[in-house]
């Protein structure tokens, strides 16, 4: 059976980090689960799924057209070798790029490059303002990301109290926002969503027929960026971790593991294939 040739009859949008995929830190608790390496940073292991996630994640790509779904950068996601790949489509940067057969899709680029700069504050304005109201006492490292947001490495008992408030409050005035995810904190324009690149994708692949038109969308992520996404999807489940765990976040069509850390990501994976039709003979 040719696989390609054949309509999917579920659309998988998932976050990666935290999500589908855990660095060592992440899951000690579950020290002596296998695991297989999904990632590598100069030559050092650096993110992982357990192994049974890992085989099943393959078998979710014959029912499912699964687009991977990250704030990654274009560079950072290319680090990843996620099982099931070569993807027809990815998103990164939060949706500020969509990826076709690995490569960007300028089309779209340049379409969110225009509306961020009509929505408010530009990247330059937005950074400007947050090197004013930070310092190396809390801060490790400041980051922009493929010209599109910004975001702190910070060391997060030291971050002074108020702050995450403060300057997302100073954000959204000027059309962005500012959220926490672990160790980083993100200030990204509004406009720059992956649900709205999940709804593009999705229109691409019926488009083409390489959908089918009853087909539903199933949503998986972690953090505050991911809740928009979550929230437009017909089905949508997070990990009992992460930001939206910490906001206590949860909506009609959410489903919630029961377990945490990577095995959170392995229950995701299950919970995706149960959901998703199986192939047509």
């Amino acid at each position: 059976m040719d696989l390609s040739r054949l309509r999917r009859h579920s659309l998988v949008a998932t976050d990666l980090d935290r999500t589908m995929i855990y660095s060592r830190n992440a899951f000690s608790a579950h020290a002596d689960v296998p695991t297989v390496c999904v990632e590598h940073l100069e030559g050092a292991p650096l993110s992982f799924m357990t192994t049974a996630a890992a085989l099943r994640m393959q078998t979710l790509t014959q029912p499912a057209a699964v687009i991977p779904t990250t704030t990654r950068t274009i560079k950072q996601f290319s680090r990843i070798r996620l099982p099931g790949a070569p993807w027809r489509y990815a998103i990164t940067s939060n949706g500020g790029n969509i990826l076709v057969d690995g490569v960007p899709d300028l089309r779209w680029r340049i379409d969110i490059d225009a509306k961020v700069r009509a929505g408010g504050a530009t990247l330059s304005e937005i950074t400007a303002e947050l090197r004013t109201r930070i310092d190396d006492s809390w801060v490790s490292k400041f980051r922009e990301a493929d010209d599109l947001f910004c975001y702190l490495v910070v060391r997060p008992k030291e971050v002074p109290a108020g702050f995450l408030a403060e300057w997302d409050a100073w954000c959204r005035e000027r059309g962005w926002s500012a959220s926490q995810q672990g160790r980083k904190i993100y200030a990204m324009p509004d406009v720059v969503c992956k649900s709205h690149a999940v709804a593009e994708v999705r229109r691409r692949l019926l488009e083409s027929g390489e959908l089918a038109d009853e087909a539903r969308t199933f949503a998986a992520g972690d953090g505050a960026l991911d809740a928009e996404m979550l929230r437009a999807a017909d089905y949508a489940i997070r990990p009992r971790h992460g930001e939206l765990e910490h906001l206590n976040w949860t909506h009609p069509n959410l489903t919630i593991t029961r377990a945490t850390g990577i095995l959170a990501g392995e229950e995701i994976i299950n919970w995706f294939i149960k959901g998703s039709p199986p192939m047509p003979e």
